[in-house]
C-alpha cells in the first residue's frame, strides 16, 4: 500500500490531455505534472485516491529526450502553457495521440485521423491576450493566474504573445501604481481594475487595449491614453469594458470607446475582420489561415451550395467560404460579433450572406421551419460543444455534409457519435495545433450523409 509522502521510482509513460505525465508503481497509476514520456525519476505522493494519485518531481534519474532546456521564469508557476519543457515535435506527437484516442474510446469513430498540421510560429504567436491584475499584498500584481488557483502570477512578458503586449501590459501596470487606481478583489468583489484585455491585428498592425473595470470610469484615462499611444503606436483603439457582476466571467456586455476607434481590422484569408472586444477570433491567425483553408476542403463547395455556419462569431470562417458558394447564412448569439460579421461582409463587397443573431438551437430551428436546406454545415462550437438539440436540428436539415471545427477533442467525439447515430458517417480527421505550449489542439471533420454522392 502506497503512502502519502512516500517516494517511488517510476518512469513516465504518457501524458494526460492536461499534461500530466503519467507512471506506475505496482499498476497504480500516478500523475505527475511537468514530465515527459521517458523521464525516469523519483517522485513524492502527495495525493493518493482509490484508483490512482498524484505526485511531484523529487529527483531526475534519467531525463526523457523530448525535454528542452526551460526558457522561461514563471513557466513552473503559471497556468498558460503546460508543454513548455518538451520539444515541439514531441509536443505533436502528444497531441495527434490525444485526438486519435478522444475520437476511438469516446465516440468510436474508426475513421483516418491524419497527421497533425503544427503552427507557424510557436512562440510570439497570439494576437490576445486577458491578464488580471490584482493587489497581492507587495503592490500591483499583473500578468497569467496560477495553476489551478486565482493567484496572480506577475509577468507582462509571456513568450506566447507579441513582444508589444509587454510595453502596454507595463504602462498600465506603472500608471495604476503612480495614479492609485484600485485593482479588482474577488472575494469582496470591489476594487476598480480587474482585467487588461489586448487585442491585435497582425496584417494591418492595429492593436485595441481593453480595460476591464468594475465600475463606470477610470479616474485620470486622459494620462493613461497618452501614454499608452506614446509607449506602443499601434495602439488604436481604447476601450472600457464595464463588468460590475460578481463573477469568474471576464468581460461584461457593455464596452465604451476611450480614445479612437471602437474596433480594429485584420485580414484572415484574404477577407478583412472587424474586430470589437466581444468578437470572437481564433487567436493564432497563421494557424487559423491554415485552419480554414482545410474546412473549405472538406467542405468541397463547387459554387451552387447554400452554407450554414453556425457558431459564425465575426464571420471569419464563414466569409472566407462565401465566394465558394450560392449563399452563405451564419448565426451567432452575440450582437456585437452579429453586427461585425455583417459588416465585414459589407466591406469586403460581400454580398451573398446573411447573419442572425440567436443562439445555433434557436437559429437551426428557424431556418428549418422556413423550409431552407443547406448543402454543407459547418459547426465550430465553444469547448462544451453542441447541444444534442442543436445536432438534432441540423440532422433534420439533411445537408450533404457537415464539416465540424473543435478546440475540444473530447467533446468533439461525442457529438459525433451522436451525429453517426443521425444518418451520417465521419470521413477523416484532420488535427491543427493552433496553441504550441498548451494543452489545447484543434480537429477538423469531414462528416457525409449516409448513401450520399459525397460518401466516401
Amino acid at each position: 500500500m502506497l503512502l502519502k509522502n512516500e517516494i517511488v521510482k517510476i518512469e513516465i509513460v504518457d501524458i494526460t490531455d492536461e499534461g500530466n505525465g503519467v507512471g506506475k508503481v505496482d499498476g497504480f497509476t500516478i500523475f505527475v505534472p511537468g514530465t515527459a514520456v521517458g523521464d525516469k525519476l523519483r517522485v513524492r505522493l502527495v495525493k493518493l485516491q482509490k484508483h490512482f494519485g498524484y505526485g511531484i518531481i523529487e529527483e531526475m534519474l534519467e531525463p526523457s529526450p523530448d525535454r528542452i532546456e526551460m526558457d522561461c521564469s514563471v513557466y513552473r508557476q503559471c497556468g498558460g502553457c503546460s508543454l513548455r519543457h518538451i520539444s515541439y515535435q514531441a509536443e505533436l506527437a502528444i497531441k495527434q495521440n490525444w485526438v486519435t484516442q478522444h475520437l476511438r474510446r469516446i465516440g468510436g469513430i474508426t475513421a483516418p485521423v491524419l497527421p497533425i498540421i503544427g503552427s507557424p510560429q510557436q512562440d510570439r504567436y497570439r494576437n490576445k491576450t486577458q491578464c488580471p491584475i490584482r493587489d497581492d499584498g507587495q503592490g500591483v500584481c499583473l500578468g497569467m493566474f496560477g495553476k489551478r488557483s486565482h493567484r496572480v502570477i506577475q509577468c507582462t512578458d509571456c513568450k506566447l504573445n507579441p513582444p508589444h503586449f509587454k510595453l502596454i501590459l507595463q504602462t498600465v501596470q506603472d500608471f495604476c501604481k503612480e495614479q492609485h487606481i484600485s485593482t479588482y478583489n474577488e472575494e469582496k468583489h470591489d476594487g476598480l481594475l480587474r482585467h487588461v484585455y489586448i487585442r491585435d491585428a497582425q496584417a494591418t498592425d492595429e492593436t485595441m487595449v481593453c480595460l476591464v473595470i468594475n465600475g463606470d470610469e477610470i479616474p485620470h484615462s486622459d494620462l493613461l491614453i497618452k501614454q499608452l499611444i506614446a509607449n506602443c503606436p499601434s495602439v488604436k483603439s481604447i476601450v472600457l469594458n464595464i463588468n460590475k457582476a460578481k463573477t469568474n466571467v471576464i468581460l461584461g456586455k457593455t464596452c465604451k470607446t476611450l480614445w479612437g476607434k471602437d474596433h480594429i481590422t485584420d485580414i484572415l484569408c484574404g477577407v478583412k475582420i472587424e474586430l470589437s472586444p466581444l468578437s470572437f477570433y481564433q487567436v493564432n491567425r497563421e494557424g487559423a489561415e491554415q485552419l480554414y483553408h482545410i474546412a473549405a476542403d472538406f467542405a468541397e463547395l463547387t459554387g451552387n451550395e447554400l452554407l450554414l455556419d453556425l457558431y459564425c462569431g465575426a464571420g471569419t470562417i464563414g466569409l472566407s467560404m462565401a465566394h465558394k458558394v450560392h449563399e452563405l447564412i451564419g448565426v451567432e448569439i452575440i450582437p456585437a460579433a452579429i453586427e461585425n460579421a455583417k459588416q465585414n461582409a459589407i466591406n469586403n463587397g460581400i454580398t451573398n450572406t446573411r447573419f442572425i443573431c440567436d443562439d445555433a438551437k434557436g437559429a437551426a430551428a428557424m431556418l428549418k421551419q422556413q423550409g431552407l436546406t443547406p448543402n454543407v454545415v459547418i459547426l465550430d462550437p465553444p469547448r462544451k460543444g453542441c447541444e444534442p438539440e442543436v445536432l438534432q436540428t441540423v440532422a433534420d436539415m439533411n445537408p450533404q455534409r457537415i464539416v465540424m471545427v473543435s478546440c475540444n477533442s473530447a467533446t468533439l467525439a461525442r457529438d459525433l457519435a451522436v451525429l453517426q447515430t443521425l444518418g451520417y458517417q465521419t470521413i477523416k480527421a484532420q488535427p491543427v495545433d493552433m496553441f504550441p505550449r498548451t494543452t489545447h489542439v484543434e480537429a477538423i471533420i469531414m462528416m457525409t450523409k449516409c448513401g450520399s454522392e459525397g460518401e466516401k
